[in-house]
Formats: C-alpha cells, structure tokens, sequence
C-alpha cells in the first residue's frame, strides 16, 4: 500500500560488526515506481553484497548516494514519495536489517561495481547549512576525507577538490600529499581579548607529521577495496583493542597422516569431499575449547563473557584477502561433518555466495597457512573473541624418540594468539597443549564418523 508523505532509506546495517557500505548499482531511478520490500539498490560491505529493499510503496522521489560511494550505517540514501504526497516529511523509516535478504560477499563483486566519474567514492552528500565544524571544511569534504588531513595536519582549504560542487575527496588529499604538499601549522585557539604571550613564552612548534610515500616511477597505486579497507580497519582495532600474547607448541602428526592416507580415498568415494588435515585439528581445537572455556569467550566491562556454543571460524584465503566463514556447533560434528562443512563454506566463499549468516557467530577462529609452506605465525585476533590457532606446515625429520632412538616422524607447529585479558599463559599454554594430546593419541581406531 502507498504511503502519502515521503520515507527516508538509510543505509541498514547489513551484520554485527558492518559500520559502512558501498552503493554499487541503483535497481531504480528516480521517477520509479516502487512496490514494499522490491529490491532498490545493491550494496556492497565487508562481509557480503546484499539488495537494499524498499520499505514502502510508492515512487522513488530523490537518489542521495550516487553509485561508488561509500557511507556509514543510518546515513540517508535516497527518498521514497508516496502517491499524491504534497512534500511532507515524516520521521525517518530506515530498513531494518533483518529484512535485507544476504547474498554473496564483498570480495567478487568490486569488478562489477563502476563508480560514476562525478561521484567519488568518499564523498559524501552535501551537509545542511550550519552543520559544519567551525571552519567550513564539512561542507567541502566528507569525515574520512577530514580524519585524513587532520593525521597529515593539512589545510583542506589549500586543497584544490575535484567533486562535486568543488568538494575535496580523498584522491584529492592522497594526490596532493604525494605531490609534496606541505602540511599547514595547527593552529591553537586564542580567546578574543587574550594579551599576546611574550616571544620568550612562546611554546615550541608541534613535530611535523611523518612523511607520505612518494610514488616513484613504475609504482602502481591499487585502490582499496570495501573488504581491503575493512581488513585494515579490524586489524588495527584488534591490535588497538587487546593486548595480544602467543604461545606455539609442536605436535607430532604421524598418526594422523598415517590415519589420513589409508581413509582418503575411500572416503572421497564415499562423501564426495575431501578428508584433510584441517578436520582433524578443528576437531581437537573443539576438544580443548570444551575443558579451557576462557578461550570460547570474550571479554567485556562486566566479566568475560564464556560462549555455550562453539563456532569456529575458518580463514578462507581469497585473491581479494581474507574471509572467515563459520562452523556453527563444532562440537556436534564427527571428522566426516567437519569435512562436509569445509568443503561448503570454502567452495561458497571462493565462489561468492557465502551469506551474512555464515559469517557471523564465530567464537573463535582456526587458520591454516601451513597450507602455503608456513611453520610459524602469530596472526591477529578476530575480534571479538578471544583466540586465533594456527596450523602450520607438517615436516617430515628426525626426531628423538622414546629410548633416544632418531625417527623420520610428520611434525606440525600449532600456534595461539590470545587475549590476554580474557586470559592468562597457563590457560593458553594448557589449552594447546590438550591439542597437542587429543592429535598424538589418534590412531587406526580413530572414528571418522
């Protein structure tokens, strides 16, 4: 049904931890009819793209994020008038998250985004007279345009902006900044009637801002992507976040190659899926969550916060970076189940079709760049819980056995990264440690099922 009057769209929050979004493509132009929940525009975040619906009925008055750009959640996209509407504006209705259906993620779709050449990415749309900081900036550029002048300590007014209406965008500043643009003095408030402070009181000037990188000849500047950008946000906050501590151990996995070898092939017969290694180590993560709980939580002003059910996220490598789908109740599946879910979710992630579901929830992350060769790493926590377990390359040496014999054995680092006020080295080094005896004691008796 239409609705008089006209309907603000904000842009929703499309997941837990999304505080922005791309516009990639407008389904409607303005003069469109549009019919409750018909798709309206395609987003593009971090996680996933996802089809934005129309809340109301009516016809599609005015577009205010063009396509490329990108704005924060609650920010106003566009207007929906409704039939015979005479221009009031009621409150805002924005979509609510739990009507914007999930689609593939962000890491397939920047090929298929095409910014419009008038509508920079980090521009945002004109701000209403008087809402500025004080020195006309807002009006000139967006809030991540000013944060980055503001590290650089410039002068947006020495910039010259190419968007619209003059606007500065954040090329403008990066091209400027390259081009050896000097950084402008901050300048501190003086009252009106202030005396001027003798020389001798003058205080020193601020240190000058670090240096950008100076392209030189042959360099390539490759544009950040929602997901890039994304990535770098959260690995910063982590690090900013929680104090980070690690631990590793190493862990014979001869058994559990030997175990591997003779079942594979049956059981791709079988299953239809392969039987890796990363079953195995999830399942005894799993194992070792069950009797470290401090390590399936996450902290919190009021106590740390011990998750009943156990999700584990899995780093799925990607050409655009890195994604980590989630195995919801680990602790449910058999070696066959967790096989099964890998084999979904990665051929999903790979193939851009994970939905926000499978995303989010995760309660604590295992990583595999052993896969690529590595035998130790420390990674950054996924926030916000309170591990991330790697496994690293397994390694054929010799080792000293029992009776200081020398054998040819598989070996494998596990590695942890913590939280370190969530918990302490005893728990983390206990928790590993019980991986480490839940993978050595696999056997020709170990069920895979």
């Amino acid at each position: 049904m239409a609705v008089a009057g006209v309907t603000k769209v904000t842009m929703p929050q499309l997941g837990e931890s999304v505080t922005e979004g791309q516009i990639s493509h407008w389904l409607k132009q303005p003069g469109d009819k549009v019919d409750k929940y018909e798709p309206l525009v395609e987003v593009i975040t971090d996680k996933v793209n996802a089809e934005v619906p129309a809340p109301v009925a009516g016809v599609l008055a005015e577009i205010n994020v063009q396509e490329g750009e990108t704005v924060s959640v609650g920010t106003l996209i566009c207007s929906i008038a409704g039939e015979g509407a005479a221009g009031g504006e009621p409150a805002a209705e924005p979509v609510p998250a739990s009507e914007v259906p999930a689609a593939s993620p962000a890491p397939a779709a920047p090929a298929a985004v095409a910014p419009a050449p008038a509508a920079p990415a980090d521009v945002m749309p004109a701000m209403e007279p008087g809402t500025g900081d004080g020195d006309g900036r807002a009006n000139r550029a967006s809030p991540a345009v000013r944060r980055l002048a503001d590290e650089h300590n410039l002068d947006l007014a020495q910039v010259r902006g190419t968007g619209i209406g003059g606007r500065v965008t954040k090329k403008d500043v990066e091209q400027f900044i390259a081009a050896g643009g000097r950084a402008a003095p901050a300048a501190a408030p003086t009252p009106a009637a202030a005396t001027p402070a003798p020389a001798a009181a003058t205080p020193a000037a601020p240190p000058a801002a670090a240096p950008a990188a100076r392209p030189l000849a042959g360099d390539e500047l490759v544009p950040l992507t929602p997901m890039r950008k994304a990535i770098a946000e959260h690995m910063v906050r982590s690090r900013q976040t929680s104090p980070h501590a690690w631990c590793a151990t190493e862990v014979d996995m001869t058994e559990v190659v030997k175990l591997r070898s003779a079942e594979r092939e049956r059981f791709r017969q079988r299953e239809g899926v392969d039987l890796s290694f990363v079953p195995f180590v999830i399942k005894a993560a799993v194992e070792a969550l069950k009797d470290n709980p401090d390590l399936n939580a996450t902290w919190t002003a009021e106590g740390v916060l011990r998750r009943k059910a156990i999700n584990i996220g899995v780093a799925v490598g990607l050409d655009a970076g890195l994604i980590v789908p989630v195995i919801r109740d680990a602790d449910m599946l058999s070696l066959a189940g967790l096989a099964h879910r890998l084999d979904d979710l990665a051929t999903r992630a790979r193939a851009g079709q994970l939905k926000l579901d499978d995303v989010e929830g995760g309660t604590f992350t295992v990583n595999n760049p052993g896969t690529f060769g590595t035998v130790i790493s420390a990674p950054i926590i996924n926030q916000p819980q309170a591990g991330m377990m790697t496994m690293e390359a397994i390694v054929k040496r010799p080792v000293v056995l029992p009776g200081d014999l020398i054998g040819i054995r598989s070996m494998m680092f596990v590695g942890l990264s913590f939280d370190h006020r969530v918990t302490d080295g005893l728990q983390a080094a206990r928790f590993i440690g019980d991986v480490k005896k839940w993978l050595e004691a696999v056997g020709p008796g170990t069920s895979i099922y």
